[in-house]
């Protein structure tokens, strides 16, 4: 089973994420995790502007969340991602929000590659190269 690196994004949560209570509103963990993939695929080199070009997109098939403990506002968070599984046209990535070390959210997110008719498609082979 292929593994990538873990990789760390520092996210500063904003008056705009929480709610009355001071409290990240529980939806924004999931763009935050969606920011973390997004510059987990950059920092690896894929280029998503160019799959889309192609007709490649991923899109989000499931997710399954576990919100443990509370971030408040100006926290600085870390976002980390790796790869846990992959198939010919899926990714499954596990994603945690950390605040100084201890975990606040942790997710499992599944990645289906779509083509240019929103059907899946086999994983492109640039992409199976890198996270082999």
């Amino acid at each position: 089973m292929p593994h990538s690196a873990l990789h760390h994004l520092p996210i500063r949560v904003y008056y705009e994420d929480t709610d009355l209570a001071g409290i990240v509103y529980y939806a924004n963990y999931l763009k935050f995790i969606e920011r973390g993939r997004s510059e987990w695929l950059r920092d690896l080199g894929i280029d998503q502007n160019d799959l889309k070009t192609r007709g490649i997109v991923f899109a989000v098939r499931r997710v399954e969340a576990d919100y443990l403990a509370p971030a408040r506002f100006d926290d600085l968070l870390t976002v980390e991602t790796t790869l846990s599984e992959r198939t010919p046209a899926r990714l499954i990535v596990d994603q945690t929000v950390r605040r100084d070390g201890a975990d606040l959210f942790r997710a499992r997110v599944t990645l289906a590659c779509l083509g240019p008719t929103m059907r899946p498609v086999r994983l492109p082979a640039e992409l199976i190269a890198i996270l082999a």
